[in-house]
């Protein structure tokens, strides 16, 4: 560990000696102090901010066991499937005693069986249900909030850094912990920010070099790899954001198509832009596949330039370009089914209302999804030979004995 930060801090020594590197290392560093200011200034201050009136039950939900289910006639309900829910709770100062609800019979009803697990609310009714032929799910002991999904997700999820730090060692380590730092970027800065008023778009544009400075520094260092990776993003993620707001207003992209979007507005009284929303999530769901690109193409100039010192700056780029064209297109795929992905129950509505292509993708909620795909894959073709050139001009300046040692596979 001590060879490698020393062998580290010489790079950088070396890198400072060059007017390229100088050029680079002064560039990201008004950059960094730009976004400490912008976090600064776009802090949200006071405590935490609650919107309108409260739609989420968040407060006295308890886990509980299904026993048993049985069908039932509800005199409340218009439709057929009414069925009371027999249950142990298993928290709170019920814990352990039997008790009930009652499940109306609509479409959105869960189907529950003995043995699931689920989250529920008590209602301020004691004792049983009232009599079948009267029943009134909002007179139940307690009502249904959702399934008990925590245990599934905790096990997938320990699956998933078990392997990644497996495979991926040091490096794997540290990006999980890169995925950490830019996570509580989003939740103590972003989210806070953005419902404290503050611009949507300016917050989402400072949180993301926020999150790039923390996760590239972080996992790979000061180098000329990362030099070059953090140079390459910071460049996309400004085209990104010009590129995204002048084609959302030539589109006339409001964001109001969403649900949820027009249900925040409301109960934000109209402090919060819902244009600026789409621009904010179009920024912060490029960034992770810029960063992949970024690193992938910096270290990729630099193991050629490890295999072969002979080789300048034109047959560096040339040489990383061309492994870039395949990386790119593999992204470009990758993003585009992402969204496709996510907007395949939309699709599946337009399908089956005969709509066709053409007025479906004029509908609001379709260009939406153009829009940011596209964006984002003019963002991501702009860093490979922007990141392949600043990588190249580092790494002609660094002596063989000082390129670090790659450690980076690509989609790790």
């Amino acid at each position: 560990m001590r060879a490698r930060i020393a062998a580290e801090i010489d790079a950088q020594r070396a890198l400072l000696g060059t007017r390229a590197g100088r050029a680079v290392v002064g560039a990201l560093a008004a950059l960094a102090l730009l976004t400490v200011v912008g976090m600064a200034v776009l802090w949200p201050t006071g405590g935490p901010t609650v919107l309108g009136s409260k739609l989420v039950i968040s407060r006295g939900i308890v886990p509980a066991e299904v026993t048993g289910v049985t069908a039932m006639t509800c005199a409340v309900e218009t439709r057929p499937g009414c069925a009371r829910v027999d249950l142990r709770v298993l928290g709170g100062p019920d814990n352990g005693r039997a008790s009930s609800l009652v499940l109306p019979g609509d479409e959105a009803a869960p189907r529950l069986s003995p043995g699931d697990r689920i989250r529920v609310v008590a209602q301020g009714f004691g004792g049983a249900p009232p009599d079948p032929t009267e029943a009134d799910p909002t007179q139940a002991p307690y009502g249904f909030v959702d399934f008990e999904r925590r245990t599934p997700l905790l096990w997938l999820a320990l699956g998933f850094f078990a392997l990644v730090a497996i495979l991926g060692r040091r490096v794997g380590v540290l990006s999980l912990l890169g995925v950490v730092v830019g996570l509580i970027l989003v939740t103590i800065f972003v989210v806070p920010a953005i419902l404290s008023g503050k611009s949507p778009f300016a917050v989402a544009l400072v949180g993301s070099f926020a999150a790039m400075f923390a996760t590239i520094v972080l996992v790979y260092g000061m180098g000329a790899k990362s030099l070059a990776a953090l140079l390459g993003t910071a460049a996309s993620l400004l085209l990104i954001a010009v590129l995204a707001t002048l084609f959302t207003t030539a589109a006339h992209i409001t964001g109001r198509s969403s649900e949820d979007a027009t249900l925040l507005q409301s109960l934000g009284q109209g402090r919060i832009s819902l244009g600026g929303l789409v621009l904010a999530g179009i920024l912060i769901a490029a960034l992770g596949v810029l960063n992949d690109v970024t690193i992938s193409q910096a270290s990729t100039v630099l193991a050629l330039r490890r295999a072969n010192p002979k080789q300048r700056f034109a047959e560096l780029y040339r040489a990383g370009a061309e492994v870039g064209r395949d990386h790119l297109g593999a992204t470009v795929n990758t993003l585009v089914f992402a969204y496709a992905g996510a907007s395949l129950p939309l699709l599946l509505i337009f399908s089956s209302q005969g709509i066709g292509f053409g007025d479906a993708v004029n509908r609001e909620t379709v260009a939406t999804e153009i829009v940011a795909t596209l964006v984002g894959s003019i963002g991501l073709a702009a860093a490979v030979p922007l990141t392949t050139a600043t990588a190249a001009l580092l790494a002609i300046r660094l002596p063989t004995a000082l390129l670090p040692e790659d450690e980076h596979a690509h989609h790790h």
